[in-house]
């Protein structure tokens, strides 16, 4: 019963959805997990054959770089100058060196060989002198097993990891005896191996693979970090320290990996080398999983279409319900749609709801024309009461009422020969008179100045003194139109944050005008004020970048300027602010001509 009742409360459209997708996912799913798991499968097949393959490739081409030092040994060994200028008896430095130059041979074989890093004959000679070809024995040398083993191996080649005097840097080795003219008189030959050439065979390589010597010294490696290491520091599985051929699996670093393992021993060799390549299951599967990525992405697909589907055959069935349902909606909204009327044809349970929803719409619909009747009386009375409220505001302020009672101020001050009184009220009448006569539109920059100019004879009749200004008028500027209260504002910051917290001393204000490069009018209000800190002017700038409310008071502020300047010629022609604490303020605007933007209304 419990789940008829939980069938019950699903929805239609998502009973049938449910449905469908069961039939069509579970053997799409079937089938993914089925055929990625073949998928990964065949993968690592190939990539065994494929580490098999490059294994072989690398030993190969090792071979053919090993061969040159081998050869070389050979030659060497038969080298009768050679084996003269070592084995010979030397009277003085003089002649040394004289026989180190005539024999050029190994100095030869490294040129033209680059699988050749370096060549040097260890003899226990005390008249010779070391050049790094001829090389006395030290100590150390002579007890190094691998000199021993050359010694003891009668002309056999040997291949060691071995430390060169000359840059203390390891290379893999080739290590000989050679039997000198003289009797008891045996040297050991060295042949460097040059490391880029078996790092470069290597580089070619996807799976890690590296060359080891036969004591597990990495002396070749695809990988930067795995050269020069013991290969026990790396992995230290005893299959693949001690294994010499074939492949096994095995848990590498905690991930299951294949190793695949192919011994290197050189013709006339007492020991040899090991290529081995090392893949990670998981990294070879990394593009089967990116084909089970790319499969779910096609379960989904179809997961798609096939609710599409449903939801094309639900619509079928469940039209007429959606058509009552929104009818419904539309009259819940409360948009005005009561003369929506909604024509279902049948005579079961779905038609007998339209009929009664269509009863139910001409009902509320009767209603709400009473409602909306009563409220369009309601704010009738409302729109008389507010125009009312407003010619009671606007008949308190006349102005010119205000003018004329400057004015006669204005002509008292002069009767009475208080000249500067009567220019200041004449200023401020002029002032006010400018500001009540701003409108949306613009203004030429001439109106604007005079405004500037007013604002300034007040403050200087404030200050006296201590404010003094300059008009810098660049000719041909004067007839531009900008929008209104554009420099006044600006005049009264300097005189704000520049007159007033200076300390001693008067301040100079300079309102300049200049024609730009590319034809615009450039406005620039200079003070010799207090100026401005440097974390204060960074934080004015920052505010002006930022979307902020206008700063509080009566004031017009920068933000205001700086907003409608880029309203109206764009974002290039704000302000910009340049000040330093105790030298002064620089506030500069430019107004291109001809290019004004459509000012926002």
């Amino acid at each position: 019963m419990n789940f008829i009742r939980l069938l019950n409360d699903i929805k239609l459209r998502r009973k049938l959805s449910l449905t469908f997708i069961t039939v069509a996912v579970v053997p799409l799913l079937i089938s993914g997990i089925f055929l990625t798991g073949k998928l990964r499968e065949i993968m690592i097949a190939d990539a065994f054959e494929q580490a098999t393959d490059n294994v072989e490739r690398v030993w190969k081409r090792t071979e053919e770089v090993i061969k040159v030092p081998l050869d070389i040994s050979y030659q060497l060994s038969n080298d009768s100058r050679m084996k003269s200028v070592a084995s010979r008896s030397y009277d003085s430095y003089i002649e040394v060196i004289q026989t180190y130059r005539q024999y050029s041979d190994i100095r030869d074989y490294i040129r033209l060989y680059k699988e050749v890093k370096g060549i040097r004959l260890y003899t226990p000679n005390p008249t010779m002198l070391n050049n790094w070809e001829f090389m006395q024995p030290d100590n150390q040398i002579e007890q190094a097993e691998w000199y021993k083993l050359a010694l003891s191996k009668k002309g056999l080649a040997g291949w060691g990891y071995i430390e060169d005097e000359r840059d203390r840097t390891k290379y893999l080795s080739l290590v000989r005896k050679i039997n000198l003219n003289e009797p008891g008189q045996d040297s050991v030959l060295v042949i460097n191996v040059n490391t880029a050439q078996l790092n470069s065979i290597l580089s070619q390589e996807s799976f890690s693979t590296m060359i080891v010597d036969d004591h597990n010294n990495i002396v070749a490696a695809n990988r930067p970090d795995l050269y020069g290491k013991n290969l026990a520091e790396v992995h230290s599985g005893d299959g693949i320290l001690q294994q010499s051929e074939g492949s096994f699996d095995a848990d590498i670093d905690g991930k299951r990996s294949k190793v695949v393992i192919s011994s290197l021993v050189p013709e006339t060799s007492w020991n040899g080398l090991r290529v081995i390549s090392v893949f990670t299951v998981s990294d070879i599967v990394q593009d089967a999983n990116e084909v089970i990525r790319l499969a779910t992405l096609v379960i989904a697909g179809s997961l798609i279409i096939a609710v599409l589907l449903v939801y094309a055959s639900a619509s079928l069935i469940t039209s007429r319900l959606l058509r009552l349902s929104k009818h419904m909606s539309r009259v819940g909204t409360g948009s005005g749609h009561w003369d929506t009327y909604l024509d279902l044809d049948g005579k079961d349970e779905i038609g007998q709801l339209s009929r009664q929803f269509n009863a139910l719409v001409q009902r509320i619909s009767q209603l709400m024309l009473e409602v909306e009747e009563s409220n369009q009386q309601k704010r009738r009375l409302e729109q008389k009461q507010s125009e009312i409220k407003f010619k009671m505001l606007a008949s308190q302020i006349n102005p010119h009422f205000l003018f004329n009672t400057l004015e006669s101020i204005r002509m008292e001050a002069h009767l009475r020969g208080e000249e500067d009184l009567a220019e200041a009220v004449w200023q401020l009448s002029s002032l006010i008179r400018n500001s009540l006569e701003v409108g949306n539109g613009k203004i030429r920059l001439s109106e604007e100045l005079n405004m500037a100019r007013c604002y300034l004879e007040l403050q200087k009749f404030r200050y006296e003194d201590r404010l003094l200004y300059k008009l810098d008028i660049a000719q041909g500027t004067e007839d531009i139109e900008l929008p209104p209260l554009m420099i006044q504002p600006l005049v009264e910051n300097s005189i704000i944050h520049g007159l007033d917290h200076k300390e001693e001393g008067s301040t100079r204000i300079t309102i300049r005008t200049k024609l730009g490069e590319d034809g615009e009018v450039c406005v620039e209000i200079q003070d010799d004020g207090a100026g401005i800190p440097a974390w204060k002017l960074e934080e004015l700038q920052q505010q002006l970048k930022e979307q902020e409310s206008e700063e509080a008071g009566g004031r017009i502020g920068l933000r205001n300027v700086h907003d409608r300047l880029q309203l109206t010629y764009g974002h290039a022609s704000g302000l910009s602010i340049d000040s330093k604490e105790g030298e002064g303020t620089r506030i500069t605007f430019c107004i291109p001509r001809g290019n004004e933007i459509e000012c926002l209304q």
